[in-house]
């Protein structure tokens, strides 16, 4: 009886191609996660340089030198003006996100919940601004951006106020306490850094 002439792989060879690729995969896996939460922090600290921009433009153009107390009064139009203060990525009706505990509005963003609120003065000034927004003016802000989860989306916190500083926070949550819909915070903590 003749034997034909087989071609094609065997199945010790279709294992051994199987085993390096699972041992590359295994390789590449934590550094494309390291990868990816790099990229979120980086897009945290994007929004709260967005957010100090806008305050300050808002203050200055809008609100009689005060601040705005939400995320949704950011995004509305003054008049005479096709944007708002904020791109709409930061909008809390597009862009939901549970608040870390008594916040108005927060927005979940690139593995990162954004949050804005009054700052340690909080004292309403009854000020009329420019683009009918609900929430009342205040003389200082603070916004703040917590992972989601922490060791997987991001592994720092990150937080910012009407002086424009960015802290960062390695204990991820330790820089920001939300109370009665207020932020307080003291960004010079121990584990509280400035980052610019």
């Amino acid at each position: 009886m003749k034997m034909r002439d087989a071609k094609g792989f065997t199945l010790i060879e279709l294992l051994i191609v199987v085993a390096i690729i699972g041992i590359i995969a295994a390789i590449a896996v934590p550094g494309l996660l390291r990868a990816r939460m790099s990229g979120n922090e980086a897009s945290a600290i994007g929004s709260m340089r967005a957010i100090n921009s806008a305050e300050s433009t808002y203050a200055s153009s809008c609100a009689n030198g005060n601040y705005s107390s939400s995320l949704a009064d950011l995004i509305k139009l003054p008049p005479a003006s096709n944007a708002g203060f904020v791109s709409p990525d930061l909008n809390p009706a597009v862009n939901p996100s549970a608040p870390l505990g008594g916040g108005t509005d927060a927005v979940s963003k690139s593995g990162y919940t954004v949050e804005l609120g009054a700052g340690t003065v909080a004292l309403p000034v009854g000020i009329v601004n420019c683009n009918a927004s609900v929430n009342p003016l205040i003389p200082t802000y603070f916004a703040a951006a917590t992972p989601n989860a922490l060791g997987s989306t991001g592994q720092r916190s990150f937080g910012t106020d009407q002086r424009a500083t960015i802290y960062q926070d390695t204990n991820a949550g330790g820089l920001v306490t939300f109370t009665n819909a207020t932020v307080f915070s003291a960004p010079n903590g121990a584990n509280e850094s400035p980052i610019q």
